[in-house]
């Protein structure tokens, strides 16, 4: 449904505030290669941004060295283009996008992630059978590291950060995937499921709003007008 709504909001994607071209890096989710962020990679791109897939294969979770390859690919292509990314992440693509914004903030404009369950730390983000997945195939052990450990994954990266996330997500528990309220936070909740994040019209409008904003003057979603009758 998601997919198929595209058409038909064209022309208002068409309308979305254009940026100043910062270069962009869009992060999939688990299980998900960069085919999964086509659709919003290649509107981001029409957009005017300098748009980069991850390019480090199907996201099985942290292991081995994919953290350390994923701050060293955002350090070079900051450094390519002389100026800040902004990284874009779904579901645990939002999760690894903010600990980069943790590692390397200097490097790093903004974090915008999408239906990205980081305020649970592993624990009754996602439903059982993801999360027994999850497990199996990253190795990941978030479930049972001490407290200190799962709060600093829930801690807020120092750059302006924008959840997106929606209540008939399916996957993430919608609760756990939004940010603290803060001077350079926010929330926009939309109508989709977890699946559907990437292509969904509303999700796509949204995540062209927060990188247009200026680096040095991040403001909140505008939720007045015709945005009103869609978003949250």
């Amino acid at each position: 449904m998601e997919i198929g709504m595209l058409p038909f909001a064209g022309p208002c994607l068409g309308q979305a505030p254009r940026g100043d071209g910062h270069p962009v890096m869009v992060i999939p989710g688990f299980m998900g290669t960069d085919s999964s962020t086509t659709v919003l990679r290649s509107y981001l791109s029409a957009l005017g941004y300098q748009v980069y897939p991850w390019a480090l294969g199907r996201n099985f979770g942290p292991r081995g060295d994919i953290e350390e390859r994923m701050v060293e690919r955002a350090n070079h292509l900051a450094a390519l283009h002389g100026r800040k990314i902004s990284l874009v992440g779904w579901s645990l693509g939002g999760i690894f996008a903010r600990q980069i914004a943790r590692d390397i903030p200097g490097a790093i404009r903004q974090v915008v992630t999408l239906g990205s369950p980081f305020g649970s730390a592993g624990q009754g983000g996602t439903n059982k059978e993801i999360a027994e997945l999850y497990e199996m195939l990253s190795g990941d052990t978030i479930h049972h590291a001490p407290e200190e450990v799962r709060a600093a994954h829930r801690s807020r990266p120092p750059v302006p950060c924008t959840a997106i996330y929606s209540r008939t997500d399916g996957v993430a528990v919608w609760q756990v995937c939004s940010e603290e309220p803060g001077p350079d936070t926010d929330n926009i909740e939309v109508i989709g499921s977890h699946t559907g994040l990437g292509f969904n019209p509303l999700v796509l409008y949204a995540v062209a709003d927060r990188l247009a904003q200026p680096e040095d003057g991040w403001t909140p979603f505008d939720r007045s007008g015709v945005n009103a009758l869609f978003y949250r």
